[in-house]
């Protein structure tokens, strides 16, 4: 049985061009704000409606994360159980999705009994297949409230060499992208109360990578060549393998997750960071009861991943080794990766606890369609960079682009034709010539910019093919410039009417180029047409909407952003007050600090420079004196686990 009335989509035998996309499953504790909706859920709903547009077999499969310490945590908190917790946010996940119009064929989520089943299963194969083992390990325990800590609940300064990030958490640095042992973090914290935590032995699973590693090498230096990957995902890949794998523990003392499938473990659960990833294949298993043709149809189905930068290890090592060292040469695997940087709000970060930055609810409540938010956030992709969300730049892309080539362009044409053609397409040949344009070289632009456009989402270059898509409705303004109105159809009717059919047929193709990007202006277009969203070709067929045919009522795609409404909106999502202050407060302490840490360096180096001066020149401690040197003072900056082993001795 299916979720939808719609048919179920299924990948056709026989066919290579099956295309299954996957974006970054969204966790489902907090509303996402605009940088994780560019960075996963929209690219990928871009080029998944490119897909099915070519004519190709199409599935688009999303859902909700909602396994793991952090749901367990924030249901704490709130006074409710992790379920209720899960259930309130995929409602608002939905919605929000919805309102951005992000076609998923099915978005779903991953505390089901399917997620439990193919989980289990993949683990029980691996453990079978000797890639996991049993290591007893010290994990942070937290004595305040008395639990152990996962690896992301545990906060500190970042170990790493050039790094420094001061809120790094246990499992990742998010600054320097180095994935962490929660016991490496300078000054650790719980990140519930704060606590320091100490550190306690259990027993955990890890899954063997470095068994592994081989198979994954040669996986991935296949895959990324032949699926043409972003340049940070080989990058963030190739760095993992050049360091060299290493066995992760998949397991966690905890109550929220997949229970654990071996005797003695009842009281643990598979770890979010193996267990999400499942939840693809599973969530396609509550759509279809055959998603097996979908995720194990290597043959036949390419599969397509997008996400945020700090995703990307967990889609190109680890689950990949999983499904290798379970069923090598069964599953789908990865065919093209297509990964964002960060977009930061102006020149900030998002901060919901502080009011700062555009959360997905928040985009609504502005009143700007969401053709335009899909248009200003994908125009600013952060492809090979970090980006910036503005507000100026919000509404110059609206006035000076949207507004001011395809929303004129569309609008002219169509009511022209009402006003004076009585809403028909007047009799017209797209083989007409005429000495004061040259309409073939024209139509022949139009189509090299066509295959541009094919050519750059073919690639998931996406701002890329937005680019043309604006650039052939540029050819339209030039076609219509200086040759429609009045005095043209009355003087030179035949050029007229070719410039209008060949601008109608433009219309179309642009609706078709277009809906990917923003499917509700694209609605419009074909409905102001009168016609329905056609394929998207390799080469436009400049006389498809034919002389004779009836256009419907002229809509304004795209309305003008005044700038009293930039300034408004610049105060609404640019925190409070206090807010503000308290940021700026912090960022001036974390400087002082600095500062202060620097000068503390700068003189036990020059301490150190001393006593060697003294010792060489044959000077000795008075007894039972210990000397103040840097070597005394680095104790109380070791990690964790090597001061319990200080203070055992």
């Amino acid at each position: 049985m299916t979720a939808s009335a719609k048919p179920v989509i299924l990948p056709e035998p026989g066919r290579k061009d099956n295309i299954l996309i996957t974006s970054a499953l969204p966790y489902v504790n907090n509303v996402p704000h605009l940088g994780n909706i560019i960075g996963s859920t929209l690219s990928a709903d871009v080029f998944s409606r490119y897909s099915k547009l070519r004519n190709r077999p199409t599935l688009y499969i999303c859902g909700t994360d909602e396994y793991g310490t952090a749901t367990e945590t924030r249901a704490l908190e709130a006074g409710v159980s992790p379920q209720a917790l899960c259930d309130e946010f995929y409602v608002k996940h939905k919605a929000i999705y919805d309102w951005f119009e992000i076609g998923f064929d099915h978005f779903g989520r991953t505390t089901t009994p399917e997620q439990t089943k193919i989980v289990q299963d993949c683990f029980l194969k691996l453990h079978k297949a000797g890639f996991l083992e049993e290591r007893i390990t010290t994990q942070p325990y937290c004595e305040k409230h008395e639990a152990f800590l996962a690896d992301r609940f545990v906060e500190g300064t970042c170990p790493k060499p050039g790094c420094g990030y001061e809120d790094a958490r246990g499992d990742q640095c998010d600054k320097c992208g180095n994935l962490l042992d929660p016991f490496e973090l300078i000054n650790p914290k719980c990140k519930v109360d704060g606590a320091s935590p100490v550190p306690r032995e259990t027993a955990h699973i890890f899954l063997r990578l470095d068994k592994l590693q081989s198979d994954v090498q040669k996986w991935f230096e296949k895959s990324s060549k032949e699926g043409q990957w972003s340049s940070n995902g080989i990058a963030i890949t190739k760095s993992w393998i050049d360091r060299g794998l290493e066995g992760r523990s998949i397991t966690r003392d905890m109550k929220w997750g997949v229970p654990v499938p071996l005797p003695g473990y009842e009281k643990k659960v598979i770890y979010v960071w193996f267990d999400a990833c499942f939840g693809y294949p599973s969530i396609t298993a509550t759509y279809t009861d055959q998603w097996e043709k979908w995720w194990k149809n290597p043959d036949e189905v390419k599969l397509y991943q997008f996400m945020g930068k700090d995703n990307v290890p967990f889609h190109t090592v680890i689950w990949p080794s999983s499904l290798i060292g379970a069923e090598a040469g069964v599953w789908t695997m990865l065919h093209c990766i297509s990964t964002s940087e960060y977009l930061n709000y102006e020149n900030t970060k998002f901060s919901k606890s502080r009011g700062v930055g555009v959360f997905g609810d928040g985009a609504k409540d502005t009143g700007i369609s969401p053709s335009v938010w899909r248009y200003y956030l994908l125009s600013n992709r952060p492809e090979s960079g970090d980006t910036q969300f503005e507000w100026s730049g919000f509404a110059a892309a609206n006035n000076n682009e949207l507004l001011a080539n395809l929303g004129n362009f569309v609008n002219r044409v169509i009511k022209f034709v009402n006003a004076k053609l009585d809403g028909t397409v007047p009799e017209f040949s797209a083989s007409y010539t005429d000495e004061s344009f040259d309409f073939p070289e024209w139509i022949s632009t139009v189509n090299n910019l066509l295959a541009e456009y094919n050519k750059d989402l073919e690639a998931v270059h996406l701002r890329a093919a937005l680019k043309k898509l604006m650039e052939i409705s540029s050819q339209g303004n030039l076609l219509l410039q200086y040759r429609l109105d009045n005095t043209n159809l009355a003087s030179f009717p035949e050029r007229t009417k070719t410039v209008i059919g060949l601008a109608l047929n433009l219309a179309s193709l642009l609706a078709s180029l277009s809906s990917p990007y923003m499917p509700g202006a694209a609605e419009s277009i074909v409905r102001q047409l009168n016609t329905e969203l056609a394929f998207i070709p390799d080469t436009w067929d400049a006389s498809a909407i034919k002389p004779g045919h009836k256009l419907g009522k002229a809509e304004y795609l795209f309305t003008r952003i005044d700038d009293k409404k930039v300034a408004e909106w610049r105060d609404k999502f640019g925190g409070t007050q206090a807010s503000r202050a308290a940021e700026e407060a912090a960022k001036k302490k974390k400087q002082e600090d600095r500062e202060r840490d620097k000068a503390r360096k700068a003189a036990r180096k020059a301490a150190k420079k001393a006593e060697e001066a003294a010792q060489g020149e044959g000077a000795k401690a008075k007894d039972g004196e210990v000397p103040h040197t840097a070597a005394t003072e680095e104790i109380k900056t070791l990690p964790i686990r090597e001061k319990s082993q200080v203070q055992e001795k």
